[in-house]
């Protein structure tokens, strides 16, 4: 007779997912790459039209692109690209705020979409790496979907979907994509932030872009600390 599953293998296999991830060196070299072309298009950018769209800003300029941010979001669309726009747009603080808040709305939808409305397209589309991100709800909870959102094991998007068809309740998935999503964001506005300066020739362009940099970089080395604490919890 089989013995059914208890939460020390289900947690067994959720570790086993997290020993996946992406050689860091060579991430770092395309993250310099990525930068250095973000800021030389930069340069092409129309300041006009930048300062049009940002100079200022209001509440209904940031309702439309949180509404696109989270429909784009559902749709699939790279969330690096709208987050570096937001960056260009609406500065480093209200850009965070606005990117953020626009791509928590986005997973909430399709979080909502797979649990009520397209488990199946949903389980189609995963395929095997449901089983994982199942197990690892049942065994940690908001903590799994905390992990699976600071280290990248799976595609934003995808996962999305795909933890719409756990047991997680919609409140704590809420705030723990929230908040886990803090550190990227803010780190690609920055970016998007650096470029429209670079475009306008703006003020301490170094600095920012150091600033910029130093984010990246801390976004990038926090997978590998978030591993070395969940393997010590």
């Amino acid at each position: 007779m089989t013995r059914p599953p208890d939460r020390h293998d289900d947690k067994k296999d959720a570790m086993t997912i997290g020993k996946a991830g992406y050689p860091r060196p060579i991430f770092l070299v395309l993250l310099l790459i990525a930068i250095g072309v973000f800021l030389w298009l930069g340069r092409g950018l129309d300041p006009q039209l930048v300062s049009q769209w940002s100079g200022d800003p209001g509440p209904l300029s940031w309702l439309i692109f949180m509404a696109v941010y989270a429909i784009s979001t559902v749709l699939f669309v790279p969330g690096s690209v709208l987050t570096l726009t937001g960056g260009v747009l609406f500065g480093p603080v209200l850009g965070t705020f606005l990117n953020l808040t626009g791509a928590t709305i986005g997973s909430v939808l399709a979080f909502l979409a797979a649990r009520y409305l397209g488990a199946d397209w949903v389980r189609a589309r995963a395929g095997s790496r449901l089983n994982a991100i199942l197990d690892g709800v049942v065994a940690e909870g908001w903590r799994f979907v905390a992990f699976v959102r600071l280290v990248p094991l799976f595609p934003f998007n995808l996962l999305n979907y795909a933890l719409g068809l756990t047991r997680i309740p919609l409140l704590p998935y809420l705030v723990t994509t929230w908040v886990c999503m803090f550190p990227g964001t803010m780190a690609y506005t920055w970016l998007g932030y650096v470029g429209r300066e670079a475009a306008s020739n703006g003020e301490d362009l170094i600095e920012k872009g150091l600033l910029a940099l130093g984010l990246l970089v801390a976004v990038a080395f926090l997978p590998r600390l978030v591993r070395r604490w969940r393997e010590r919890t």
